[in-house]
C-alpha cells in the first residue's frame, strides 16, 4: 500500500508540531481523504476511518470547548486508542491541556496550521493525491511544449534525450529523462514527474550526463507536469502506411488512463524538436475544439459537393 512520511506532509504544508517531544518519524499516512472528527467528539465512533488525517476545525473547536473536564478526557480518550496518524488544527487554534495530555499519553501527534479549515484540506487532499497515486515508471522523455506535457518514447538510442534537449534549447521545459514516473491522480489526469537521482539529468550518448537546470538555468526544468500527449519515435519503415491526416486519434494506455499518441518514423534530416512542438500546439487547438485535418475534410467535401452542382446545371 502507498504512504507517504508524516514528515513530508509537515515540512510541505509548513505545520506547526504542538508535541514536539513526540517522535514523528516512524507514522505514515495511506489515506488521501481527511477527516473532520465532530460526530466522534460527539461519542460516536461507529464507521471512524481513523487512517485519516483528523482536522479540527472552528466548529469542532468551539464543541470541545463546551465540553465538561469529565467528557473532554472521555472522549479524547476514545479518540486517541484508534491508530490516528496526527490530528490538526486549523486557524492556529490550540488545543486545551486535556487534549494534549491525552495525545502524549498515546503517543498521537498533534499539528497546528494558520490556514483556513476549507483551504487547508483542499491543500491535503491534492498534494496526497499526488503522493498516494497508483505510480508506475516508463522508459521516455517529459517536457513541458507550450504548457502541454509531451511524453515521448521509443527504444533506446532513437534520439528522446536529443530531441528533448533541443525543445529545451528552444525554451521549453524538461521534467524528467530516461525514467519517468507516472502517478495516476484522477481517471482523466497522469501526473510525471522525475525520479530524485535522476532528477533534470540528461544522458547524451558521446557526451555523457549534463545538468540542466545548471547549463540553462531554473527556467529550463520543472519537477512535475501532466501528461497529455505520447509521442512515439521508431525507426522508419517504407512497408508501413503512416496517418498523413490525422483524422481519427491513436490512443496508448497507461494506469488505465488514455493518453492521446501520435507514432513518428525516424529518418535522417526529421527535426523532431519542431515536430514535437507542432504536435503539442495541434493538439492544444483540438482541446480548443478546432482540428485542421477536419477542417480539410470539409473543405474537400464542399469542393466535391460544388462541382456536381456545377455538373447538374
Amino acid at each position: 500500500m502507498a504512504s507517504v512520511k508524516l514528515e513530508q506532509l509537515i515540512e510541505k504544508l509548513k505545520l506547526v508540531n504542538l508535541t514536539p517531544d513526540i517522535d514523528v518519524t516512524g507514522i505514515r499516512i495511506t489515506q488521501t481523504d481527511v477527516n473532520r472528527p465532530a460526530l466522534q467528539m460527539a461519542g460516536y465512533f461507529e464507521h471512524f476511518d481513523f487512517s485519516r488525517l483528523q482536522l479540527v476545525g472552528f466548529v469542532e473547536y468551539t464543541y470541545m470547548e463546551g465540553l465538561s473536564e469529565e467528557r473532554k478526557r472521555k472522549v479524547y480518550d476514545e479518540l486517541m486508542t484508534y491508530d490516528i496518524p496526527c490530528v490538526v488544527f486549523s486557524r492556529e487554534l490550540k488545543p486545551d491541556p486535556i487534549f494534549l495530555e491525552i495525545a502524549h499519553k498515546h503517543n498521537r501527534p498533534v499539528l497546528s496550521t494558520s490556514k483556513k479549515t476549507s483551504e487547508f484540506m483542499a491543500e491535503a487532499i491534492r498534494w496526497l493525491n499526488v503522493k498516494l497515486a497508483p505510480c508506475i515508471s516508463v522508459h521516455g522523455v517529459l517536457v513541458d511544449v507550450y504548457g502541454e506535457g509531451v511524453l515521448i518514447t521509443g527504444e533506446s538510442g532513437i534520439g528522446k534525450s536529443e530531441a528533448a534537449l533541443e525543445l529545451v534549447k528552444r525554451g521549453h521545459r524538461l521534467v524528467t529523462d530516461d525514467v519517468v514516473e507516472l502517478r495516476k491522480v484522477s481517471d482523466d489526469t497522469l501526473v510525471g514527474t522525475a525520479p530524485d537521482i535522476t532528477k533534470h539529468f540528461i544522458e547524451l550518448r558521446g557526451i555523457g550526463i549534463i545538468d540542466v537546470k545548471s547549463l540553462f538555468g531554473a527556467l529550463s526544468v520543472k519537477d512535475t507536469q501532466s501528461v497529455d500527449l505520447v509521442i512515439k519515435l521508431e525507426d522508419w519503415d517504407k512497408d508501413k502506411e503512416y496517418d498523413r491526416l490525422g483524422l481519427e486519434e491513436e490512443y496508448t494506455e497507461y494506469l488505465g488512463n488514455k493518453i492521446v499518441c501520435h507514432t513518428l518514423p525516424i529518418r535522417p534530416g526529421r527535426n523532431l524538436a519542431i515536430i514535437c512542438e507542432t504536435a503539442a500546439v495541434n493538439h492544444r487547438q483540438k482541446k480548443m475544439g478546432y482540428n485542421a485535418a477536419q477542417e480539410l475534410y470539409t473543405r474537400v467535401q464542399n469542393s466535391l459537393a460544388r462541382k456536381r452542382d456545377e455538373d447538374d446545371e
